[in-house]
C-alpha cells in the first residue's frame, strides 16, 4: 500500500564557516516518515520543500524516479560553441572531451553527482535518487529521500497484514506463479478480512514486496528472500497469540 520514507542530510554546498547553519543541521540528520508521523528534527525552511516529495515516494518506493532522471543530456560531456559544427549537429557545438574541476564553491557544483562526466559515468543514476537544496544559498543544505521499507502505520496497517501473510504463505509454496497465490487464501481469509483481494491487489502487493527486496519474481514465479523471511520473523514476533491465530501465521 506505501512505503515507510526516510529523509537523510547528506551535506552542504555552501561555505559553513563563513554562513553556518541555524538549524545547526549536520550531515546525517535523519527523519523518518513510517505512514502517519514524522520522527525527527529538520529546520522548517525545508520542510515545503521535502513534503511534496515524501508524498510521491510514500505511494511510489523504491520504483520512485524524477522526471529529470529520463534526460540523457546528463551523459554528454560538456561543450562549446562552434558554428562551424552546426553542419553535423544542427545547433553549433564542440565537444569538450573531459571533466573540468571547478573551484569549491562554483555554481557549477550543483549539478547532480555523475552528470556531464567524460568518459561518462557507466550506470543510469544520475537524478535516481530525489534531493532538495535548503533555500539558503549560502550554506544550501542537501537532503535524500528513499523510500526504506513498506509502511506500518497509519491506515496502512491492514495492507501491510495482507503482506506479511503473502509472505507467509508464499514461503510454504515457494515457487508459486504469482497469479496462484490469491488461490492460498481461502473465502473465508480473502473475503471475511479487510481488504478482500482481487487478482489486481494481489499482484500490486507482491510488487511493493519485490521492490523492497522481500520477494523475488523469476519467468512468472515467486520466492521469498533471506531477506523477507527474516522480516516476516520480525512481523509474527510482534503480534500477539490471538493476533498469531486469528492470521494463521
Amino acid at each position: 500500500m506505501a512505503f515507510k520514507v526516510k529523509i537523510t542530510m547528506v551535506g552542504f554546498l555552501g561555505d559553513t564557516e563563513k554562513y553556518p547553519c541555524h538549524f545547526q543541521h549536520k550531515p546525517g540528520d535523519e527523519i523518518i516518515f513510517d505512514g502517519e508521523k514524522y520522527i525527527g528534527r529538520m529546520c522548517s525552511a525545508v520542510w515545503s520543500l521535502v513534503v511534496p516529495i515524501v508524498s510521491q515516494v510514500h505511494v511510489v518506493g523504491p520504483r520512485f524516479k524524477n522526471p529529470p532522471f529520463f534526460n540523457p543530456f546528463w551523459y554528454a560531456p560538456i561543450s562549446v560553441n562552434d558554428p562551424s559544427m552546426k553542419k553535423y549537429d544542427g545547433l553549433g557545438f564542440r565537444n569538450v572531451l573531459e571533466t573540468p574541476v571547478e573551484p569549491r564553491y562554483h555554481m557549477a557544483n550543483i549539478a547532480p553527482p555523475n552528470s556531464f562526466k567524460w568518459p561518462p559515468h557507466p550506470e543510469r543514476t544520475v537524478t535516481s535518487t530525489p534531493m532538495v537544496i535548503c533555500g539558503d544559498v549560502r550554506t544550501a543544505a542537501m537532503f535524500k529521500i528513499e523510500a526504506i521499507d513498506l509502511a506500518d502505520k497509519g491506515f496502512h496497517v491492514p495492507y501491510y497484514r495482507r503482506e506479511m501473510v503473502i509472505l507467509h504463505k508464499v514461503l510454504s509454496n515457494s515457487g508459486i506463479a504469482q497469479d496462484k497465490i490469491l488461490d492460498l487464501f481461502s473465502k473465508e481469509e480473502n473475503e471475511g478480512i479487510y481488504p478482500a483481494m482481487g487478482q489486481v491487489l494481489v499482484q500490486a502487493l507482491t510488487e511493493e514486496l519485490e521492490s523492497v527486496g522481500y520477494l523475488e519474481l523469476n519467468g512468472g514465479k515467486v520466492f521469498v528472500t533471506k531477506k523477507g523471511e527474516a522480516k516476516l520473523d520480525e512481523f509474527k514476533k510482534s503480534l500477539s497469540a490471538e493476533e498469531r491465530e486469528a492470521l494463521r501465521v
